[in-house]
């Protein structure tokens, strides 16, 4: 079965795959000439295709796609058969309890991301027709916003058209695949980690999860970048989340925002939560994360302290015999999934992993459950927006 032509040929492109973490070196392919075009057909039965055209950071494309792509009747007689175009079908009810990348957008659209890993660029709306630059420099893949159950069954393609509008920077931090190389961070000292807390600690003082990343920047741009990235802000209460989750349903978009418990550092409960939230299992499966403020700078930038911890299910919380989130124990791989988001922005100017003279490397969560750590904590310095730098 034919899925994907690619026209020219891809003999001018370097097929470099994506960085899978922040301390490669990899490099895009070369700038491509304004003007140049390629045409992909994206066939309904795939939820991303690899288009093998690599980007560099400010490429700038526009998208024009034709086709149709149909959904069979199923097996009960009140479902017909639907057919729909790039711009895909508008969402109902039923389409609140499936998963799709872009979960604000039609079920059924042509979408696209940078990257190959999920935890890379954040999916974006393609449609009939779009203008999309590229934050940071990686492989271009397109898809269809819709389950693999629609995947198994779906009939027909899209054809894509891509121009090539502006070839993007041709400097060698343009061509770094994923955002900033790593390098030393000079003003990340030995003296600035020991003041910061290994562990924040629940209401009743136990210690629990780790500080595992820092952030370099004014309030406006940790929110900014955390948002570009997919990250949402959770609900503080129960009633923000009865209030929010109603309005979602009624606007037939996932709810996301489930609220987190209240964990302290620094004596006082976190600033901000962030979650990045799978549809549907959101109560059970979520990568999450809460920021503090700290009382200290770092190059005459604010410094931000975060715990970020994965989710996967529930466990007995050890404290009071009840029901509390299981976090996985490889704590490790949701710092470098905060690493990869925020850095597929491009509002990453620098990034690092220092280890501290105490590192910590295994423990339990202030509910029981244990994790551990190779020590290292990350560090991104965020880029300053034209708000902050007036400031």
């Amino acid at each position: 079965m034919k899925i994907l032509t690619v026209i020219p040929l891809p003999l001018v492109l370097l097929c470099a795959m994506p960085a899978a973490r922040a301390q490669t070196s990899q490099t895009a392919a070369p700038a491509a000439a304004a003007g140049k075009s390629y045409e992909l057909d994206i066939d309904g039965t795939k939820q991303w295709v690899d288009t093998n055209i690599d980007l560099r950071a400010g490429e700038k494309l526009r998208f024009t796609a034709t086709g149709t792509i149909t959904y069979p009747a199923g097996e009960s007689s009140k479902s017909k058969a639907r057919s729909f175009g790039p711009d895909g079908l508008a969402r109902g009810f039923a389409d609140l309890i499936h998963e799709y990348a872009v979960t604000d957008a039609a079920h059924g659209a042509l979408i696209g991301r940078l990257g190959a890993s999920d935890a890379g660029g954040q999916p974006f709306l393609v449609g009939a027709t779009s203008d999309f630059e590229a934050p940071v420099a990686n492989r271009l893949f397109l898809g269809i916003n819709q389950s693999l159950k629609d995947a198994g069954t779906a009939q027909g393609s899209f054809h894509v058209t891509i121009e090539v509008v502006n070839p993007g920077l041709s400097t060698a931090a343009a061509a770094a695949v994923g955002g900033p190389a790593e390098a030393r961070i000079p003003a990340i000292t030995a003296s600035l980690l020991n003041e910061i807390p290994r562990r924040v600690s629940d209401p009743q003082g136990n210690p629990g999860d780790m500080v595992n990343v820092l952030l370099l920047g004014s309030e406006d741009d940790v929110v900014k970048t955390f948002t570009a990235a997919g990250w949402v802000h959770v609900d503080s209460s129960v009633k923000d989340t009865m209030l929010n989750g109603l309005v979602d349903s009624f606007e037939k978009k996932d709810y996301l925002t489930m609220p987190m418990s209240m964990l302290y550092l620094f004596n006082r409960p976190q600033d901000y939560g962030f979650a990045h939230a799978e549809p549907v299992r959101v109560a059970m499966s979520r990568n999450h994360l809460r920021v503090w403020k700290s009382p200290y700078t770092a190059g005459g930038q604010q410094v931000w302290c975060i715990a970020a911890t994965h989710d996967i299910g529930f466990e007995r919380d050890q404290r009071n015999n009840g029901v509390t989130h299981k976090i996985d124990p490889a704590i490790d791989g949701e710092r470098e999934y905060v690493n990869e988001t925020l850095s597929s922005t491009g509002l990453v100017v620098a990034r690092d992993h220092v280890t501290p003279a105490s590192p910590l490397t295994e423990a339990k969560t202030a509910t029981g459950g244990s994790f551990h750590s190779d020590g290292r904590i990350l560090v991104l310095v965020l880029k300053a927006s034209t708000s902050a730098e007036n400031k």
